[in-house]
């Protein structure tokens, strides 16, 4: 009886033994088996991966310029020797002495040569050099969480390179000696967003000393955002730096409402002029009043008689208030949408400029709310993007180009789904030659102007906008800007200056605004400058 059951055993023995063979021809055969084996014994080490590009308007990369190297080491005595010197941190190293697997680290050259340490470029998505960050935006985790970065996220995530270097191991996750490296590299990563901005421009505008504000800088023809600088600025990977700023750096101040003041003049001006009232002309004592309040201009002494240019060269607000009698409140609002204020633009599905406020009709009935309104105070707010749009359409004589950030999609070299410009009729041409030439006396026939270039011609106006918030000591915050555009003979760039809590324009904005005028006219003339 035990004879059979051993007997028995042993058959059973063979035929699980032969079914099992037949299992593993089979696996074998269509490789599932084959392909097991292999992942058994492969180790992959990861650096980082690369993803889709942001450019310029001239396809130079707004991210991944600069990149870290990364050494992948088969960890032995004579590799661990050459690496230790360049590493940036210890910790990969003393996991590795202890666990004698491969592993990789940064190091600060590319230059070590060693048979067990192979070295690859792993590009930085940030840097310190990182132009617009608050068009860019920042990622989380290879997540776009704000900016470009969020409204193209599925785009600039679709492919993603990773760097790494998959090893051939024993049982016990040795590297085999001998045994090829299956090296896995960035490739050159063409697909991804083409912007407006221009690098140079946009290096000019962020190299500005301002505290807190924003530049805008626009093409006049075609309505494209050249530069966006909000100030202060942020690093994006150091967000939480940022979060903790009470200066409340993350907020894009190019896209925020504030306080006009007098570059609305531009719009009454206009207005003025539909209804033929451009010779008109009032004496200025150095105040006026309207409805028992009081009006003063900043010179208490008064500029005596005035036509509107001389009005708009000297800012003279009693000129507008006494103006503001003979406006038409309807006719006045609606000139300012046409010119853009009130209404929204939208750069990006996240990127969008405040609306800002617009008085309305029972507001402007009450003719101390015209007059405010007229000189740009009271219950109007705008952005500086919206501003810029504005001088954009006075330049480009009448004809206002819509503000655009986003050039298209690129792959395979080719810029798919760009538009044309578009543009909205905001002003008749002659009114438009009237408002220009209304800018080009405002800073050229002032001769106590901060903001003439020296190496170009250029249109401006200038505003200090009254704010209604006081320091301790009882002086009120304004807001300095200015707007224009240059050159005079061939308007090409439209610039808006803010400077937050700045004080006079003229003393905060001007300078700056001639400063960037210059820098552009430099950059063109020789654009290796």
């Amino acid at each position: 009886m035990h004879t059979k059951r051993i007997t028995a055993l042993g058959a059973a023995l063979v035929i699980g033994n032969a079914v099992l063979v037949a299992n593993l021809a089979f696996y074998m055969k269509n490789g599932s088996y084959a392909q097991t084996a292999l992942q058994q014994n492969q180790l992959t080490v990861t650096a980082g991966c690369a993803e889709g590009m942001i450019y310029d308007r001239n396809l130079q990369p707004l991210v991944n310029q600069e990149s870290s190297y990364y050494a992948f080491v088969n960890p032995t005595q004579e590799s661990l020797a050459v690496l230790f010197p360049h590493t940036k941190e210890i910790t990969p190293i003393l996991n590795a002495i202890q666990d004698h697997m491969p592993f990789c680290c940064e190091i600060d050259t590319q230059d070590l040569q060693h048979p067990d340490i192979t070295i690859l470029k792993v590009p930085k998505r940030y840097s310190q050099n990182t132009l617009a960050p608050h068009v860019i935006g920042y990622t989380l985790e290879h997540t776009g969480i704000t900016g470009l970065e969020s409204d193209y996220d599925e785009i600039l995530r679709q492919k993603q390179d990773t760097i790494s270097v998959t090893y051939t191991v024993d049982a016990m996750r040795q590297i085999l000696p001998g045994a090829e490296k299956l090296i896995s590299q960035a490739e050159n990563k063409n697909a991804g967003v083409v912007t407006t901005l221009d690098q140079e421009i946009q290096k000019i505008c962020e190299a500005q000393e301002i505290e807190k504000g924003a530049i805008v800088v626009m093409d006049i023809h075609s309505g494209d955002v050249l530069a966006m600088a909000s100030f202060p600025d942020y690093a994006p990977d150091a967000i939480g730096e940022a979060l903790s700023n009470s200066d409340s750096p993350l907020i894009n101040r190019c896209l925020y409402a504030y306080n006009v003041g007098s570059i609305f003049k531009l719009v009454t001006c206009a207005t003025a002029y539909t209804q033929h009232l451009k010779n008109f002309t009032a004496e200025c004592t150095g105040s006026t009043e309207i409805k028992n309040q009081i009006f003063r201009c900043h010179d208490l002494n008064g500029h005596g008689k005035l036509t509107m240019k001389d009005a708009m060269i000297y800012s003279c607000n009693t000129y507008f208030v006494q103006l503001s009698r003979l406006l038409q409140p309807a006719l006045m609002r609606e000139t300012a949408q046409d010119l853009g204020f009130g209404r929204q633009i939208v750069l990006s599905r996240s990127i969008i400029s405040a609306s800002g406020s617009l008085p309305g009709i029972r507001d402007l009935a009450l003719p101390a709310e015209m007059a405010n309104f007229c000189f740009g105070q009271g219950l109007l707010t705008a952005t500086p993007l919206q501003i810029t749009q504005m001088t954009c359409g006075i330049a480009n004589d009448g004809n206002m180009p819509l503000a655009r950030l986003v050039r298209g999609i690129i792959t395979n070299n080719n810029i798919e789904n760009e538009r044309s410009p578009m543009y909205a009729k905001a002003l008749k041409r002659n009114a438009a030659y009237y408002l220009q030439d209304m800018m080009i006396s405002a800073i050229n026939e002032n001769p106590n102007s901060n903001a003439v270039p020296e190496t170009v011609f250029a249109a401006a106006k200038t505003s200090t906008a009254q704010t209604g918030r006081y320091d301790e000591n009882g002086h009120e915050y304004c807001h300095a800007w200015i707007t224009g555009y240059f050159p005079i003979d061939d308007p090409t760039y439209a610039v808006t200056v803010l400077v937050e809590d700045g004080g006079y324009g003229n003393d905060a904005a001007a300078p700056v605004f001639k400063e960037i005028a210059d820098s552009i006219t430099k950059l063109t003339a020789d654009p290796q400058a």
